[in-house]
């Protein structure tokens, strides 16, 4: 991969390696999981509101525990900036419940770093679990709601 430098000699591996990743992400399937060392280095660090994980085995068990959980999830990328070793990526994730027909969407964020051959070192997503999860399952959802209500008259 040809890599281009930026001021002062540093690499925008970011920059070049952020076609890949998009595509990567809107196209990603089960049947993808192996691939994952073509997209994070081999000690990557993965966070997000209910994961906290460190090397490929326990990402690739996370992507692995969301297809087995929901029906048709995938990643729709919405903007992107890249610079240096660092991207960040606002995205939504649409998926299916079982055995519903009801589209939910959560809206999120991501901040990748970079190693210098492109590979993802850092991942940590942004999302508001309660806004974007909790309030849309049928039991729980109303005492969010509920919840979110009574704080909000306060």
């Amino acid at each position: 991969m040809s890599v281009t430098p930026l001021p002062g000699g540093r690499l925008d591996v970011a920059q070049q390696a952020m076609p890949r990743i998009v595509a990567f992400f809107e196209n990603l399937k089960a049947k993808d999981l192996p691939v994952l060392a073509q997209i994070y280095a081999r000690d990557a660090r993965f966070k997000d509101p209910f994961n906290e994980v460190r090397g490929l085995i326990e990402i690739e068990a996370i992507f692995a525990h969301m297809f087995k959980n929901v029906d048709q999830p995938h990643f729709v990328v919405q903007d992107r900036m890249a610079h240096g070793q660092q991207a960040f990526l606002t995205w939504d994730f649409r998926f299916r419940f079982h055995g519903s027909e009801a589209w939910q969407t959560i809206h999120g964020a991501t901040r990748l770093q970079f190693d210098a051959h492109g590979l993802v070192v850092e991942h940590r997503d942004y999302w508001d679990a309660a806004e974007e999860l909790y309030e849309k399952l049928p039991v729980l959802g109303a005492l969010m709601r509920w919840l979110k209500r009574r704080v909000m008259r306060h």
